[in-house]
């Protein structure tokens, strides 16, 4: 779903774990991460876009999450020109977001990167929070910021300074 300025629909998913560390992937055959997103679909509520795309990147159920909340409003990023893709019309020139910060309630061995023919990711970890903003591709940083800076207060306390434990791809 492309809107008449060129942004595509998506939803961004920010899921943390009991002590509020974040869901952190590293896309397939390359050196980049990012947390689980994807476009809503014509037919789709965003909510449902959410499960969908929860489903079909990282493997989880509705029953495995809850929804802590939700940005007030889309926040917006341009993609780089080099990597507009001019021959499919109308011409995406960036993403509009709904961003979803979801608390694992399930346990997390039940992250499975390989629910699609076409997976997304092949490794995951789990970072303190303020992490993303400074290691995801720099032109989705300021949308990260944004996201994060709207939805920490929803966590108590929002974590500091924690390590991240990375766990290998499943």
């Amino acid at each position: 779903m492309i809107d008449s300025e060129g942004y595509r629909a998506n939803v961004g998913i920010i899921l943390c774990n009991q002590a509020d560390q974040l869901f952190w992937a590293r896309r397939i055959g390359e050196d980049a991460w990012q947390f689980p997103q994807g476009g809503i679909r014509d037919h789709e509520t965003p909510e449902q876009a959410l499960y969908r795309e929860l489903n079909e990147e990282i493997g989880l159920q509705p029953h495995d999450v809850q929804i802590v909340g939700c940005t007030q409003s889309w926040l917006r990023y341009q993609i780089p020109k080099r990597f507009l893709r001019r021959h499919i019309k109308p011409v995406c020139i960036g993403q509009k977001q709904l961003w979803y910060l979801l608390r694992l309630v399930g346990e997390e061995d039940k992250v499975y990167l390989n629910s699609t023919q076409h997976p997304e990711f092949d490794h995951w970890c789990w970072v303190n929070y303020w992490l993303p903003v400074n290691e995801v591709v720099p032109f989705k940083r300021k949308v990260y910021r944004q996201a994060l800076e709207e939805l920490a207060p929803l966590l108590e306390p929002v974590c500091g300074s924690q390590l991240a434990s990375c766990v290998k791809h499943r």
